[in-house]
């Protein structure tokens, strides 16, 4: 493998940042950037949940 091989490869997107200058993104690219966020909301919320959900299970066992 040449040295330059590396420089072939698609490099990694790069997650939003919180406090991120946003000011050199486009529309296009902050409507990616919302949609990337709206999904990890949604993932964050479903491991909060589930996390309530073995609590509350746990709760109810050990009070029986």
């Amino acid at each position: 493998m040449a040295i330059g091989d590396e420089d072939d490869r698609p490099k990694p997107r790069r997650a939003h940042e919180i406090g991120q200058d946003l000011a050199l993104l486009s529309v296009a690219e902050l409507e990616e950037r919302i949609a990337l966020l709206r999904e990890e909301i949604e993932r964050l919320e479903a491991a909060r949940d589930r996390k309530q959900a073995s609590r509350s299970a746990a709760d109810q066992w050990f009070k029986r």
